[in-house]
């Protein structure tokens, strides 16, 4: 592990690995397996940006490295993808902060690569200028805000 403020806090084949058992390919092959997709940078960003996550990542991390080390010597590099699922299962089973902390990790960062987008049918792009238009200058828009009256307090 790292001091580094941008490096996350584990090893780049455990978390590629363990984001592919969150997340595997879909069995027809249209959608990716996270672990595939490069999302490190991305996790690394949004880390870096909630720092709370950090200690909670950091314990996760190192206690999969320390069940995968009981099963095999070898660590979690070497042991099956079924194998870390059961190891995943294990941990997750008992632990009420990794989850959570990870799914999110790992589900932002994946339904926002363009691979998985494109996959869903979806454009890659932010939704304007080129879509939702609206009529230039249409303020019967903002009518019903207008009729909810002020709803603010002077100090």
């Amino acid at each position: 592990m790292s001091d580094d403020a941008g490096a996350l806090p584990v090893d780049h084949q455990l978390l590629e690995t363990l984001l592919d058992v969150v997340i595997p390919p879909s069995p027809d092959g249209r959608l990716p397996g996270a672990g595939t997709l490069g999302l490190t940078d991305t996790i690394a960003r949004t880390v870096r940006q909630m720092p709370m996550l950090r200690p909670v990542l950091e314990y996760g991390f190192g206690t999969l490295a320390e069940l995968a080390m009981r099963r095999n010597a070898g660590g979690w590099g070497v042991l099956t993808p079924a194998e870390r699922a059961e190891v995943f299962a294990e941990f997750t089973a008992t632990d009420q902060f990794f989850l959570p902390a990870f799914l999110f990790l790992a589900y932002s960062s994946y339904y926002q690569a363009p691979r998985v987008v494109e996959a869903l049918g979806l454009e890659a792009r932010a939704p304007h200028p080129k879509g939702y238009p609206m009529d230039e200058d249409d303020l019967t828009l903002l009518d019903a805000v207008r009729r909810r009256g002020k709803m603010y307090r002077g100090c």
